[in-house]
């Protein structure tokens, strides 16, 4: 598939987009009360450079950078937050606790593999989801499903269908001072993102820009990093298009539907060139599928000179839904996944760079965590799930499961580190007294 054609910020919608186009899925862009649009009149987002900007394009740059050094398995990226955002959660404890929750697993990460940690949040961006149903269930209710406080929002009525219902908001647990940390979210409704776009010159000063690096390239200023999703990667599809323009870097959602053949094509079209730092392949197959997939993925990368940060995302092809209704994930089996990923990248002589999580450091007035997924030390099991289910779209792990799946990976490191050829038994361990 050629790449020739000119490339513009609108140029995607020539393309077909998936997820976005369906009469009664179109966004109506919701700003918060604080950050209306430049004209209250319009559900446009524009480019008023006074909503969330990231004015530092050395960030940008260095985060390539960073990028390429897990690429080069000398870092390993930590890639975690909140499944979908809400504009009510956005306060300092809130945020406080998501940040920290993030800072002490990567912390633990440093302890026990030695390498620096690349830390990106799924956070100040992440409005709009894609869903596989246009309608859920809510209740004894069918619903529109839920898209994200920046699509249709969480309140009953014309506009989004949905039935209001508190939001848990946390205490802090302590941030630390200065660190690099960096934003994301999915790059879904791509009018916002093409708002969001802008052209200026490459930074040099402060990054590590080679002399060939081109001098201007158009930058998506509402975050550090972007990912395509697994429903819209569609080769000819208004997403790819949108994503193969920008310099930030980029990931991609890779599940078990995308072929070996199709997943080079994907490459050549968003780096041609090749640039170190430039794409991370993010799986989620699912337990069960990650040696029917992985190990030709990593074949077909590897033959086609691609540099690539491999990193696994062991929640989302395990969501299931409970006897009572609510979706949830088995701590069990997130691990199972991330353990299959470590083992298969071995086996074929590569290396896992890096995990994608969704979960919460949030606590209620009490101090006590959400109950989302089954599991963990704790031993959530499903008649526990209804005390503090908070999330609206996916369920996410909490503060606990958070620091026990940290622990483990970091222990599985520290033994690989020391020359232990049994460090898988550490995940298998734990894998045995927590699928309940």
């Amino acid at each position: 598939m050629t790449t020739d054609t000119p490339w513009t910020p609108s140029s995607w919608t020539s393309k077909p987009a998936a997820q976005v186009r369906e009469p009664s899925l179109q966004p109506r862009y919701r700003f918060p009360p604080n950050n209306p649009p430049a004209d209250s009149r319009s559900n446009t987002p524009t480019s008023n450079t006074s909503i969330g900007l990231v004015d530092d394009l050395i960030s940008i740059e260095r985060l390539r950078y960073q990028l390429s050094a897990v690429q080069r398995n000398e870092a390993f990226l930590l890639h975690a937050g909140d499944c979908a955002e809400s504009f009510d959660a956005c306060t300092q404890q809130n945020i406080s606790a998501k940040i920290g929750l993030i800072l002490s697993f990567s912390l633990i990460l440093i302890w026990g593999a030695r390498l620096p940690v690349v830390r990106i949040g799924r956070i100040a961006g992440q409005y709009a989801k894609p869903r596989s149903s246009p309608t859920e269930k809510f209740g004894d209710k069918q619903v529109l499903s839920f898209r994200g406080d920046n699509v249709n929002g969480r309140t009953i009525g014309v506009d989004s269908g949905r039935e209001s219902a508190p939001f848990e908001r946390g205490g802090g647990r302590g941030v630390l001072g200065e660190v690099d940390f960096y934003t994301s979210h999915e790059g879904l409704m791509l009018n916002y993102e093409q708002a969001m776009t802008r052209s200026f010159p490459v930074p040099e000063e402060g990054t590590d820009a080679k002399p060939h690096d081109p001098e201007s390239g158009f930058y998506n200023t509402s975050a550090h990093f972007l990912w395509v999703g697994d429903r819209t990667r569609q080769l000819n599809g208004a997403h790819v298009e949108y994503f193969r323009g920008i310099r930030n870097p980029i990931g991609i959602k890779v599940g078990p539907s995308l072929g070996k053949e199709e997943l080079i094509e994907l490459l050549q079209i968003v780096n041609p060139t090749k640039e170190p730092g430039r794409v991370t392949l993010i799986t989620r197959y699912g337990a069960s599928k990650v040696r029917d997939h992985l190990p030709g993925h990593i074949q077909a990368v590897r033959g086609s000179g691609h540099p690539v940060a491999w990193v696994c995302d062991p929640m989302h092809g395990n969501t299931l839904t409970s006897t009572n209704g609510l979706k949830t994930r088995n701590f069990g089996t997130i691990i199972s996944e991330l353990t299959s990923c470590i083992s298969v990248h071995s086996e074929c002589g590569s290396r896992l760079g890096g995990v994608s999580l969704e979960f919460t450091g949030e606590l209620n007035d009490e101090g006590f965590s959400v109950t989302e997924c089954l599991g963990g030390s704790m031993e959530l099991s499903e008649d526990q799930l209804e005390l503090r289910y908070q999330s609206f779209c996916d369920p996410r792990l909490n503060f606990e499961q958070s620091l026990d799946l940290a622990f483990l990976v970091s222990n599985y490191f520290k033994e690989e580190r020391k020359g232990n050829t049994k460090a898988n038994d550490t995940f298998k361990a734990l894998l045995g007294s927590h699928t309940k």
